[in-house]
């Protein structure tokens, strides 16, 4: 049986891999990144991409089944990630003139990615 620190642990590099993966997807279909873990005003944002005038903040979920990947972005987790963006929106003028969304990808085993645009409302006002 494992210990709660190898779990931890575990989870942490399942996490870091679906970034990577999710990463390396995005930029497949054209974005560039401006921004990875970006973490400020007690959120985090796990990616920000940008493509042509828009700028993706991007939450990334890896779990084992797609269905539970869909459901794990909770009212708390969308309040956290909005707050950062609104912290990384403030540290870039130049921004201020594109269009945001909040994006999602979800990572599952033996699953492409699913990239979902616009998968929640950013709280910036």
């Amino acid at each position: 049986m494992r210990t709660a620190v190898e779990r931890r642990k575990a989870t942490f590099l399942r996490g870091h891999r679906a970034e990577w993966i999710a990463l390396l997807f995005l930029v497949a279909k054209g974005y560039r990144p401006l921004a990875r873990r970006y973490a400020a005003a007690g959120g985090e944002i796990d990616l920000i991409m940008t493509r042509g005038d828009t700028i993706a903040f991007v939450e990334v979920k890896a779990r084992g089944i797609m269905d539970d990947a869909l459901a794990a972005i909770s009212a708390t987790k969308r309040q956290r990630f909005s707050r950062a963006a609104r912290a990384w929106l403030s540290r870039y003028p130049h921004a201020q003139s594109k269009t945001w969304r909040a994006d999602a990808v979800f990572i599952a085993p033996k699953r492409w990615p699913q990239h979902i645009v616009s998968a929640f409302e950013l709280e910036i006002t």
